[in-house]
């Protein structure tokens, strides 16, 4: 596995690669990584001849309460991590290499997506995440790039950056990595304490019910509140539990039928998040969205 910290040397290997005519993959991460992150290595490796990964905590996508400084690094155990799972390329950049002339210089924001939902509570995060992405792919320069839909709101952000912006990459979304009960994987799942983890999964459960609720014709709100207020009865601090198109994360139109159910909440110091995408049938519309639709 070949390392840089600067993008002058690895670009000169891409270009090598790139006469080959060889297809590269491209997973970004912030490191700290678990099976959730190797699993979307897995799927970079069956999309392309090489894969590259890179390793860097950025800190425009933390508030100023966050956790920037406390983030885990932990780079020589993900870098084992990576060789194992087959990475070609491990790219660790500066924040020099990333943001030359100062961390508040440039930005990329998409602003359809990124004061919704996690972005509402979490107020600049999403412009730090586009714009990262957006100077990762310009050093990286891949033919695609693997996310988790696990952050399925960040999924559909990078999707729509990348075509406003013209970028010749397609993004791929993987699967989420879910433990025994459920619980999607998580840097920040070590946070949980031995109690708190054996409740984490409970937020799964819950928009799995959602889920389930809607598909049968329940009407989307009322589910929506019901898991907010069992997940308050269980300890959990929700941030959100919404119903929403799974094309753009809107509310949906009364005969839209590709939906998303998605959480976010505290447990402890943790903030989980997590979502089910599902698909109900026009036959399920409450009489309400039946009514909606036929006028």
């Amino acid at each position: 596995m070949h390392r840089f910290s600067e993008p002058v040397a690895m670009r000169e290997l891409l270009r090598e690669w790139r006469i080959a005519r060889l297809r590269v993959a491209f997973v970004p991460t912030m490191g700290n990584l678990h099976e959730g992150h190797i699993s979307l290595i897995e799927r970079a490796r069956g999309l392309a001849d090489r894969v590259v990964a890179s390793v860097f905590v950025n800190p425009t996508q933390f508030g100023p309460s966050e956790d920037y400084a406390a983030y885990p690094r932990t780079l020589e155990r993900d870098a084992d991590f990576l060789r194992a799972a087959g990475t070609d390329v491990l790219f660790t950049p500066t924040i020099a290499s990333i943001y030359p002339f100062g961390e508040t210089e440039a930005w990329v924001d998409v602003p359809s997506l990124s004061g919704i939902l996690c972005g509402a509570v979490r107020p600049g995060h999403f412009r730090g995440v586009a714009t990262v992405v957006a100077r990762l792919f310009n050093h990286v320069a891949p033919d695609v790039a693997v996310f988790g839909e696990k952050d399925f709101q960040q999924l559909l952000l990078i999707r729509r950056m990348t075509i406003d912006l013209g970028f010749p990459i397609d993004i791929i979304g993987a699967p989420t990595a879910r433990e025994p009960d459920g619980l999607a994987l998580s840097s920040r799942n070590q946070y949980l304490s031995v109690e708190q983890r054996a409740q984490a999964s409970a937020i799964y459960r819950a928009i799995s019910a959602v889920a389930a609720a809607v598909k049968a014709g329940s009407g989307l709100c009322g589910q929506a509140e019901i898991a907010s207020k069992s997940l308050q009865e269980k300890g959990f601090r929700p941030d959100y539990v919404e119903v929403r198109s799974a094309q753009t994360l809107q509310a949906p139109s009364p005969n839209e039928v590709d939906l998303v159910v998605l959480a976010a909440a505290w447990l402890g110091r943790a903030r989980l998040i997590d979502n089910v995408r599902f698909t109900r049938s026009s036959h399920t519309l409450s009489i309400t969205e039946r009514k909606t639709t036929i006028q």
